[in-house]
């Protein structure tokens, strides 16, 4: 579906679009996720963004105009920003695990504090998970993959 592009071009949160629609915030993350949506949530949404319910529907296509096209750049920023929210999670997980990890330790055997070895290799992944979503240390990122690729198709570069 082509609503978040439509959505993010006029500049409008999933807040505004909701207000404007009639549509709860919860169904416009569906619509975006890509969820079929109803006809009556079609109707309105074609309705704020003056367009034929049919036109919702379609796929975005490389053919299309310029102003619905998903550029590269687009792609990858939001590729990124999907990384960092997955390390994001990553992150409240292994909050949640180890505090829960290190309250069953006090109360099963507090002479012995074993829920430091689950933090620390966990941890170890959670710090590679952020550098690499974050792109402090990107070994293997798209520059690297693009060189494998040319290499086994044997181009130069």
């Amino acid at each position: 579906m082509i609503v978040r592009k439509l959505r993010l071009q006029r500049g409008w949160s999933q807040e505004q679009l909701s207000e404007m629609s009639g549509l709860s915030v919860r169904t416009i993350q569906r619509i975006e996720r890509g969820d079929k949506p109803g006809l009556e949530s079609l109707k309105s949404l074609a309705a704020v963004f003056e367009l034929q319910v049919s036109d919702l529907q379609k796929e975005p296509e490389p053919e299309m105009t310029a102003d619905i096209k998903i550029t590269e750049e687009e792609t990858r920023v939001l590729n990124q920003v999907r990384e960092i929210k997955g390390f994001y999670s990553h992150l409240v997980s292994y909050v949640l695990v180890i505090t829960g990890l290190f309250i069953l330790n006090f109360m099963i055997s507090p002479d012995y504090i074993w829920a430091w070895w689950p933090a620390m290799g966990w941890g170890i992944g959670i710090v590679s998970h952020g550098l690499s979503a974050f792109e402090v240390l990107n070994l293997f990122g798209p520059e690297w993959e693009k060189k494998q690729v040319e290499k086994r198709l044997g181009r130069k570069l």
